[in-house]
């Protein structure tokens, strides 16, 4: 595979590095302070920064790969330039970096920085002058004040005892007449692909070069231009021979079905964060959260980067990725979306003094010291334990222990530098320096070691790792031991790779058949995409196994699955994107082996079967070379230039440097298969129609959301680019919470929105849960864009507290009532319970009363999640909002909170949630304590107000009840404090019958939770006392919520469908005796209520157990179960009074059990009637049981409890027949009645019999003392 390629297109993406580049001192302009790279003037002139230029770059540009000077030189030398004299550490150093471009294609950077001796008179004069400078200044200073600012000035130099001013000064400087003085420069190759261990040993070698006291073989032009033009990509699947100035170099690339190519050692990132910590962070990765890496080694934060998102396959991080943040972009922590970025912390600072904008979704990830700070509450990795336990195993069959290496996180960070005589047979990657004298003069009286040994003796860990030997001097087995342990890092790599790979493989074994492919053509699709639903959420996770709902139904909201899903929308247009192809082919695989998989669908752990496979064909390609490059050769250059002198680079000379070879070969016109998909896209959108432009900017439009930056761009830093960017995540924020707040509707608007064409029908209470989380993390990121001053860890926290202070000064000092909004909330019904106040400040002090509540970003949560089930929570961002000076004294010109019209949109998102019910604040804080209103509203026309017995009421929700409560004597109003009890369900009431005026007729009981303002209504419409309807002292009444009728609510078109209502009074008076005027349903109307009655509580059953309703409502309410009966049981009922006395189905049932009790029916067939016996038996138990309950219920009551014990016991079945063919019916009903038409019996039992196969609930309320 010899052979050479000219730079013409065709060979394009071909050559292995695209640049080299030469960066450090521009001689000419000096010594410039690096004001962007934020350094302060109290340090020492050598601790400062100095800016570094682009010094040179081969070739000069390459039309597929711009050359983009800012950002190379920025990531080359993200800190400016450093200067050391000859007692500083001055070992070389490795680290990479990415640019990632708009399109989000990659290119490489691999770097090796070293010291030059500065030869410029002029520069080190310049650094003298700043060094007296400086001690002027130290000298004055350190004289005026106390000794204590002596500690500060001393802390700044690494030495922590230097007190004394000359010692001080001995450390802290530089004379021109002792000194030498270096400089860093650095040589780095630019590549598309990332084989970091190749470009490694190439830089590596090309130093040595440089510092031997032998000339390199040939000019070091001959190698820089060979591994530019002349060493070719490995093709996929195979591996690639080259040759460094001393010895050749391997690299490989896996083949069209393996996991796509990563080459930094996933070892490394085990070591560092330890397996636990890392899959809490890796979890956090797939969740889009905002990932903030931090570490002294530049080298480390991009190891970590690219190792966790190399485990995301078969998904891709889609959001700005920044694995090295240059110090001149810290403003990008302020970007209000999800990232994941490395930032280098000085050497001396703790986490505690960095000023992050916003954490209150932030995974916080400091390497060297071993430790990961988590946002609140995120759900944790399906399977977590047993997907540790399988990672571990195959650590340690690599002698890895899966608690990390505690080497990694000593001081090493102190000895990061390379030290390259050693760096062949040293395996961190040179965190060992071959002197262990400096390493133990180091680590003495070091409180990180002396902690970690103390930790390690309670662990249980072995401390040799601790021990520091100098590295092997025999070259050769160090070499040897090289090679082995790379390979042995590969294995490690794929094997680690396949199990993480394997969980996706296994999640989404299914997922292809809920992919919504609704588009004919591709160019329709990307036209609608914004409109469309891609992927049947609800019906998807319905499948999945209980335990993975918690993060399934998170992840699929993220970008990430999205663009997955698109990807997989548009193979069906296009060339497959090579992950999914891979990923595709895997299921397939899954497929074969399993038929139709059976596994899929339970949460049993299946381990990795492939791990094997996987580590033999990196083995095969690194033992057997597939193709060999060209050998470095001489080129024809000018003699006498680019003289050898040791230790410095040399002048290159660029003629030869800038082109290739003009010989036109065979490696040259084979053009990547990346290449051959873009000509062959090119073709395609043309041919579709829409110009390539165009059709990125659909594409880019379509797979937005969030990701309108991917990137920040690097080079330009002007103001005006600063304020573009900071326009487009202003843009991004609005356009997510449009997309948000219509999902949130969507999903919660049920069938409604479905005729309208808007997606899925029915949302789940975890999916609720999902989006509203999502909804909260939002609204922290808006309030943490543009900050000036950043405050607790919620900036919506910390904005609401200064309000709410500011407020309540005022409040004082006009004494005025508290808080903002003069609408008040009203019940439609008019009822006289006191209207509640509408209060931003009396919310937020609800959440500051919830001791279970520990942190700011669970109260800013909990508030949101208040404010959203009060329909209040754009009215108090509004109101938070239109204190303007606090706004301005808060943020910043450009945050997205300043801007006007921005602004206003979003509320009026916000607003848009106020057309449908959200019970998300009661149903998450089942614990807290919650005061409550209730009244009674009796009927004033037919019965005196108050009654004279002693009444009491008993208040039960889904999540409790109150127990009885006495209510005060001649108040029909009470309020009350209780646990959370939930959506109200029914409410007892009763009295004890005392008293001249004991008949009380009550209208309905009405019930509010003070703090989330939700009204229920009781109705009653019935007596209560003795001797009056059905002479009943105590009632069971079922809730229904009242909708709140403020006056701009919005959306009353377009509410949820109300809930089925408890049974209204005209309902119960027709059905009684009490009056007859109402007209009476018709029989086929009473069957068709039986219908629906027994169909609702089928449909109940069917549904997730997290969505059910209330089974007392379908059961009790309006058009429920018993309802329904009574119609039947009423249905030529002779309800005549017979001698002025109301009579009740309760009086034929009792009849009925007298009958059944007195008769002794003997028949012929004996099996038919031992079970009617028993039938029988039973009935009359439950009767009795009901009658000699210690409760006052009336007839009616009692007749409900009947039909709920029925239910609940599967009887009613075999009950009704009994009643039918019983005497007593010829008595008490009419010849047409429908208890007498055989025909409509045996249908009503058929129908009946469709609740058997159900476990039916009865709430306590319903059945309280009734002992069967």
């Amino acid at each position: 595979m010899s052979g050479s390629g000219n730079p013409g297109p065709g060979a394009a993406p071909c050559r292995f590095a695209h640049y080299f580049v030469l960066c450090g001192i521009d001689a000419e302009s000096g010594l410039e302070p690096d004001e962007l790279a934020g350094e302060n003037f109290d340090q020492s002139p050598l601790r400062r920064t100095f800016k570094s230029k682009v010094l040179a770059h081969y070739p000069q540009n390459i039309e597929w790969n711009p050359f983009d000077q800012d950002a190379v030189n920025m990531l080359c030398m993200p800190k400016g330039l450093s200067f050391r004299t000859q007692a500083d550490n001055r070992d070389p150093q490795l680290h990479s970096f990415l640019i990632t471009r708009e399109d989000g294609s990659r290119t490489y950077g691999f770097v090796l920085t070293f010291y030059e001796e500065v030869t410029s008179k002029q520069i080190c004069t310049a650094m003298q002058t700043l060094y007296q400078m400086h001690n002027a200044e130290q000298y004055s200073s350190v004289c005026a004040s106390s000794s204590c600012s002596m500690d500060s000035l001393a802390s700044s130099i690494d030495e922590g005892d230097a007190t004394s001013l000359a010692k001080l000064q001995r450390y802290n400087s530089y004379d021109i007449s002792r000194d030498t003085l270096y400089v860093s420069k650095c040589i780095c190759l630019i590549t598309p692909l990332p084989f970091m261990q190749a470009c490694k040993k190439f830089l590596i070698q090309l130093y040595k070069a440089v510092t031997s006291q032998q000339p390199p073989p040939l000019p070091l032009e001959s190698y820089i231009h060979n591994i530019l033009y002349e060493v070719p990509l490995p093709p996929p699947g195979r591996s690639l021979k080259f040759y460094g100035v001393y010895e050749p170099i391997i690299c490989q690339r896996p083949g069209p079905n393996e996991l796509p190519l990563s080459d930094y050692p996933l070892r490394e990132v085990f070591e560092l964060l330890g397996l636990e910590n890392l899959v809490q962070v890796f979890t956090c990765v797939l969740l889009e959260m905002q990932i903030l890496l931090y570490s002294q080694d530049y080298q480390r934060l991009m190891t970590v980067a690219e190792g966790i998102t190399t485990l995301l396959f078969p998904f891709q991080w889609q959001h700005v990725y920044v694995p090295i943040l240059p110090a001149s972009l810290l403003h990008f922590l302020d970007a209000p979306v999800p990232y994941l970025m490395g930032l280098q912390s000085k050497e001396g600072t703790d986490r505690s003094k960095l000023e992050l904008p916003q954490e209150a979704n932030l995974c916080f990830v400091d390497i060297d010291n071993h430790f990961i700070e988590l946002p609140e509450e995120f759900p944790q990795f399906p399977n977590k334990l047993e997907f540790i336990q399988e990672i571990s195993e195959v650590l340690l069959q690599f002698g890895i222990p899966p608690e990390g290496n505690l080497h990694c996180s000593d001081s090493a960070t102190k000895l990061k530098n390379l030290v390259l005589s050693d760096l062949v047979n040293d395996k961190k990657n040179g965190n060992i320096p071959s002197n262990a004298l400096n390493m133990y003069e180091l680590l003495k009286g070091n409180e990180t070691i002396a902690r970690l040994q103390a930790l390690a003796k309670r662990t249980g860990v072995t401390m040799e790792k601790m021990t520091i030997t100098t590295p092997l001097s025999e070259e050769k087995e160090g070499k040897l031991s090289c090679e082995e342990l790379e390979l042995r890092d590969y294995k490690l790599n794929v094997q680690l790779r396949e199990v993480f790979a394997n969980r996706f493989t296994q999640m989404f074994a299914d997922y292809e058949a809920f992919v919504i492919q609704a588009a004919p053509d591709m160019e329709s699709w990307l036209t609608n995409r914004e409109q469309m639903q891609n992927f049947d959420k609800a019906s998807f996770l319905s499948d999945q196994p209980e335990p993975y709902l918690p993060f399934l139904s998170h992840f699929i909201e993220t970008q990430m699955f999205a663009t997955f899903i698109d990807n997989k929308i548009i193979s069906q247009w296009e060339e497959k994107d090579p992950f999914l192809r891979v990923f595709d082919s895997r299921i397939e695989k899954i497929r074969l082996y399993n038929v139709r998989a059976p596994a899929l669908r339970t949460s049993n752990y299946q381990k990795c079967s492939t791990l094997k496979e996987a580590a033999q064909s990196i083995e095969q390609r690194l033992m057997k070379i597939d193709h060999t490059a060209i050998h470095p050769h001489l080129l024809d250059m000018k003699i006498g230039q680019g003289k050898y002198e040791q230790g410095f680079f040399p002048k290159l000379q660029s003629d030869v440097l800038a082109t290739g070879p003009t010989n036109n070969n065979r490696w040259a016109s084979r053009s990547s298969t990346t290449q051959r998909r873009k000509d062959r896209l090119r073709q395609h959108s043309e041919h579709i129609g829409l110009d390539n432009d165009m059709r990125e900017k659909y594409m880019q439009e379509a797979r937005s959301l969030g990701k309108n930056l991917r990137q920040p761009k690097l080079s330009d830093l002007s103001p005006a680019v600063i304020a573009q960017t900071n326009w487009k995540f202003v843009e991004g924020l609005l356009k997510e919470c449009r997309m948000k707040t219509k999902r949130m509707l969507v999903e919660k608007m049920g069938h409604e929105a479905v005729e309208l064409g808007h997606g899925e029908a029915n949302i789940t209470g975890l999916e609720e849960n999902t989006l509203i989380a999502s909804l909260c993390d939002l609204l922290e990121r808006i309030w943490s864009h543009g900050l000036q001053v950043k405050q607790g860890k919620s900036a919506l926290w910390s904005h609401l507290l200064q309000y709410q202070e500011r407020e309540e000064k005022q409040e004082h000092s006009a004494e005025s009532p508290v808080g903002g909004g003069t609408e008040r909330r009203k019940s439609d019904t008019g009822i006289n319970l006191p209207t509640l106040r509408v209060s931003l400040i009396q919310d937020m002090r609800h959440v500051q009363n919830m001791s279970e509540i520990k942190t700011d970003v669970g109260r800013a949560r909990a508030w949101i999640r208040l404010s959203l089930e009060k329909k209040l929570l754009s009215q108090h961002l509004k109101q938070l909002l239109s204190n303007q000076a606090l706004t301005k004294k808060l943020y910043k010109r450009y945050a997205f909170l300043r801007c006007e019209e921005e602004r206003e949109q979003f509320l009026y998102h916000l607003l848009s949630l106020n057309a449908v019910d959200y019970f998300c604040f009661t149903s998450v804080f089942t614990t807290i304590m919650i005061p409550y209103r209730s009244v009674i509203i009796p009927i004033k026309k037919l019965s005196n107000a108050i009654t004279t017995s002693n009444p009491w009421i008993c208040v039960s929700g889904e999540l409790g009840d109150t127990g009885v409560m006495q209510i005060p004597k001649n108040h029909l109003e009470m309020t009350f404090e209780c646990q959370n009890l939930g959506k109200l369900t029914t409410v007892q009431i009763g009295h004890d019958n005392s008293g001249l005026l004991a008949k009380w007729l009550v209208d309905c009981v009405m019930v509010r939770n003070e703090i989330t303002g939700h009204t229920y209504k009781f109705p009653c419409g019935r007596w209560l006392g003795k001797g009056v309807d059905d002479g009943s002292l105590e009632r069971i009444l079922i809730g229904e919520l009242v909708s709140s009728t403020s006056d701009e609510e919005l959306g009353k078109q377009c509410r949820t469908p109300p809930q089925q209502k408890s049974p209204t009074v005209t309902r119960r008076l027709s059905i009684t005796s009490l009056t007859g005027k109402n007209t009476k349903p018709n029989a086929g109307q009473i069957q068709e209520g039986i219908g629906e009655a027994v169909n609702n509580i089928v449909k109940h059953f069917h549904k997730p157990e997290k969505e059910r309703g209330s089974l007392t409502i379908l059961l009790c309410g309006e058009n429920g179960l018993v309802a329904a009966l009574e119609h039947v049981f009423h249905h030529g009922f002779k309800s005549a009074r017979i001698f002025h006395k109301n009579v009740f189905i309760w009086d034929f049932i009792e009849k009925a059990v007298a009958y059944f009790e007195t008769s002794d029916q003997i028949g012929d067939n004996e099996d038919a009637l031992l079970l009617q016996r028993s039938s029988c038996k039973t009935f009359c138990h439950y009767v009795n049981a009901i009658n000699t309950a210690p409760r006052n219920i009336g007839k009616d009551g009692k007749f409900q409890i009947l039909v709920c014990l029925g239910t609940r016991d599967h009887l009613l079945s075999q009950w009704i027949p009994l009643l039918a063919e019983c005497p007593p019916i010829t008595r008490m009903y009419e010849e047409n009645a429908l208890l007498r038409d055989r025909m409509t019996v045996n249908s009503l039992i058929r129908v009946l019999q469709t609740l058997q196969d159900f476990n039916i609930i009865l709430e306590g309320s319903l059945i309280k003392g009734v002992d069967v």
